[in-house]
């Protein structure tokens, strides 16, 4: 039987065994052929390694505005004080190193689809065959009255991480013992559905042992979150959910939304005129894909980019490919899993593609962990498929979440959980 540690690795580089059973090989006519990704996380660093992989004679160009990628997974465990974003550094030396993947540290301004080609911050135009646009997520600041981007100094969101994880992190710190905590989750879709309430946990977890009187409040415009059952499962063992001494309280309140923020008092406001008063306030936005997409023509009405499942193709303009989080893979979620695959997919298919060949019939998977605290960790996985309608179904019977729950069975999860970390940023960045 294949064990659970072995499944992880072999989930997180299963593109290496599709390569042999493929059998693309690569067509003397498209020696000079050019593919430009725009956006270096777990979706674009993916692509841009299996496209070198898959075909060593096609072109790769990663472009992205900085020299590092600091990964989200594994970013709410700072505030558990159990990793720092050092370790969660990863930069592009071995892509370009081993695969011969050409890195640009630009922001790209502008895409020109009829010409292939794209602008970049300086002023240089680069052409492409085929072009993969993995720029992940931007916040819909308009939907909250006083609050904006440059509002973020005093209100992070901590939803990509880096200096905004450093900020929150911060803040918890020099919170006095007996403070509250408000964590306002986004509507969906977003980015990693379980974030918001690992997130609680992580926070919960550094409070018990140092400001065991404060409390933290999630505010959530859903009345059901990812992985509801094992979170409260997890906070009424750790925090004492649902007592009077609970640690976290979860306010569900998808009719009493918040409209408001003032934010150099920490008060947050709802429709119904409730207010909440925050010793640290931890804001995350409602999401659209990032800015590049929706200028370029990539998105739809509601923010996202439509891509034919079997290829990441765009729907709304041609020879354009969308993964990762911009992307609407429903019921695929945002996830660094799903980016992964999702990337190896859009791989095969772009190599099929320039060297003329069928693209091949794919499936998707995804398993999304969580800490509730060091020791105890959950998870929920999935296997995806097309169906008849060209739509992506859920495999039935595959997956599952989390069964066993005492304490040893609870301490592997966790372990698996760093385990997986560790294994998709090799398969990834590596």
């Amino acid at each position: 039987m294949l064990s659970r540690r072995h499944f992880i690795k072999l989930a997180s580089s299963s593109a290496g065994l599709l390569v042999t059973a493929c059998n693309i090989k690569p067509s003397k006519k498209n020696t000079s052929a050019h593919v430009v990704i725009i956006g270096g996380g777990f979706g674009g660093a993916t692509a841009a390694k299996y496209i070198r992989k898959l075909d060593p004679t096609i072109q790769v160009t990663l472009i992205d505005p900085k020299t590092q990628y600091i990964s989200c997974p594994g970013s709410n465990w700072i505030f558990a004080g159990i990793q720092n974003t050092t370790l969660l550094s990863l930069n592009y030396q071995s892509l370009s190193n081993h695969y011969g993947v050409n890195i640009v540290t630009q922001k790209v301004t502008f895409i020109d689809p009829e010409k292939h080609l794209v602008t970049l911050s300086d002023h240089q135009k680069i052409h492409y065959a085929r072009l993969i646009v993995s720029p992940g997520i931007d916040f819909r600041w308009e939907t909250i009255e006083g609050h904006n981007e440059s509002s973020t100094d005093l209100i992070p969101h901590a939803w990509k991480a880096g200096s905004q994880t450093t900020l929150l992190n911060n803040q918890l710190r020099a919170m006095k013992n007996g403070g509250t905590v408000i964590i306002c989750a986004p509507p969906n879709p977003f980015k990693c559905p379980p974030g918001p309430y690992e997130r609680a946990s992580m926070i919960a977890y550094y409070l018990k042992r140092h400001k065991p009187k404060s409390k933290i409040l999630i505010l959530d415009p859903k009345s059901k979150f990812s992985k509801q059952s094992l979170f409260i499962q997890g906070w009424k063992k750790h925090y004492g959910f649902g007592s009077s001494n609970s640690m976290i309280e979860w306010l569900s309140i998808p009719d009493n939304p918040v409209i408001n923020i003032d934010i150099n008092n920490k008060i947050v406001e709802t429709d119904f005129g409730d207010k909440f008063k925050a010793d640290v306030l931890n804001y995350i936005p409602a999401q659209k894909a990032a800015h590049i997409a929706e200028k370029a023509g990539l998105c739809d009405k509601k923010g996202w980019c439509p891509v034919a499942h079997n290829s990441s193709e765009s729907t709304l303009l041609p020879d354009i490919h969308v993964i990762g989080d911009a992307s609407n893979y429903n019921p695929l979620p945002k996830s660094a899993f799903a980016a992964n695959s999702e990337a190896k997919i859009c791989a095969f298919a772009v190599v099929s593609l320039l060297n003329r060949q069928k693209i091949i019939k794919p499936t998707w998977t995804n398993t999304c962990y969580s800490l509730i605290t060091p020791e105890h960790g959950i998870s929920v996985s999935m296997i995806y498929k097309l169906g008849k309608n060209r739509k992506l179904n859920k495999v039935t019977g595959a997956g599952g979440v989390t069964q066993n729950t005492d304490k040893k069975s609870l301490a592997l999860e966790a372990d698996y959980s760093r385990q997986w970390l560790t294994s998709i940023t090799q398969d990834s960045f590596s």
